[in-house]
């Protein structure tokens, strides 16, 4: 089994490492005793006796499908757990398609909003991107139809769809003012990692390393990108995970190892999950090369167990707004109807014991930067930032 820690169905455009969970097949018995019923256990519950009236007894007839999509609606729904969701057969299909990395959608990072989907990040030269759409703005609706307390992974499965397809999507901006937009659905590849280097006002080479998820080969590909710039000249290293919403764990302790020589990175534990502790595998860049992790309230999950890694470890700074603040991690198991469940089952903590769900920040949920960085700063004003601290070794200390 492998673990994935993300912000709840956090993409539009089915990218991959926003919508991946634990896997645990679909035994009845690795099911919470409510949702046994639904998987095939014989015992008689209140739940079944409603069920089987409804079913035979009602004055219209009412689809088998239907009544156990709204019972288990209902069961996830009364654990208030805005990262817990039922995901219906049609739902279900749309994430197992998730793990191309070639997806139709219109190019858009995403996270959880009480009215819809908040933008975290728009791809370049996508249809988003061409609309005009922007950070900090509101989908609030997808063909008219509200997306105000529907699951994220339902709402990601109404904006898909075939490349060229038409969606009309109704935004509101961080002003508050509605809008409708129309736009065509295109197949989109996103690199996970990007990397780039810029000068610093001292004149110091400063390598920039973007990460857009935590996907299937995330460390190596941030480790072979950093080394490049450190073997072109580079004096210090910015990690950007702005709007970067999580993805597989492994990964994400990978990413840290390439910039903490040793000791822990991140630690879990369940209810009925004994403490695991992950540990830096090693091969990290030499000690004395600044890093600056660049974050912003898009920063989620697996990117914040590196920036809290490298925080509690004190081997950079972390530059940026207060992220997102998600201390928890789920898994998914299917279920006989052909949907899945998909649950909180823990929680993670990083070197220092905090959990950045909120359990042990007292000021609040999510990660608080070392340097902060106003909200309404530009895009290039927060990386400048970033790049000014890397760029001054003893601020990184």
């Amino acid at each position: 089994m492998r673990t994935f820690l993300r912000l709840v169905a956090l993409t539009l455009t089915l990218f991959v490492v926003l919508v991946a969970g634990i896997r645990l097949g679909a035994n009845p018995l690795s099911l919470p005793q409510p949702l046994r019923v639904l998987a095939g256990s014989t015992d008689e519950s209140a739940f079944n006796e409603a069920a089987r009236l409804v079913r035979d007894d009602y004055y219209r007839p009412i689809p088998t499908s239907q009544i156990q999509d709204r019972g288990v609606q209902g069961i996830v729904g009364s654990l208030h757990d805005r990262f817990s969701a039922y995901l219906d057969p049609a739902a279900y299909k749309v994430f197992q398609h998730s793990e191309n990395p070639h997806f139709s959608g219109i190019g858009l990072n995403v996270a959880f909003s009480p009215r819809g989907l908040l933008i975290t990040s728009v791809f370049p030269g996508t249809p988003a991107q061409k609309a005009g759409l922007t950070v900090g703005e509101v989908v609030v609706s997808v063909n008219g139809r509200p997306l105000a307390g529907k699951s994220v992974n339902s709402s990601v499965g109404l904006v898909t769809g075939p490349p060229g397809s038409p969606v009309t999507i109704g935004v509101v901006s961080k002003a508050g003012k509605p809008r409708s937009l129309r736009l065509k659905r295109a197949t989109i590849h996103v690199p996970s990692v990007r990397s780039k280097m810029v000068i610093a006002g001292n004149g110091k080479k400063i390598g920039v390393v973007a990460l857009s998820g935590f996907v299937q080969g995330a460390g190596a590909q941030v480790s072979t990108a950093t080394k490049r710039l450190l073997r072109l000249g580079a004096t210090g290293i910015v990690l950007d995970l702005r709007g970067n919403g999580g993805g597989l764990l492994d990964e994400g302790v990978a990413v840290g190892s390439v910039f903490i020589p040793k000791g822990t990175i991140v630690s879990t534990k369940g209810r009925h999950r004994a403490e695991q502790v992950y540990k830096a595998s090693g091969n990290a860049i030499p000690s004395n090369i600044p890093v600056v992790v660049l974050v912003d309230k898009g920063t989620a999950s697996a990117s914040e167990i590196v920036a809290g890694a490298v925080q509690d470890t004190h081997r950079g700074l972390v530059v940026g707004t207060r992220t997102f603040g998600k201390g928890v991690f789920q898994e998914i198991t299917q279920l006989t109807n052909g949907g899945a469940l998909d649950i909180t089952v823990g929680e993670y903590f990083t070197p220092s014991g905090r959990n950045l769900g909120g359990g042990g920040v007292k000021t609040g949920s999510g990660l608080k930067p070392n340097v902060a960085v106003s909200a309404n700063s530009s895009s290039a004003a927060a990386l400048a930032a970033a790049v000014l601290a890397a760029s001054h070794p003893r601020h990184t200390k």
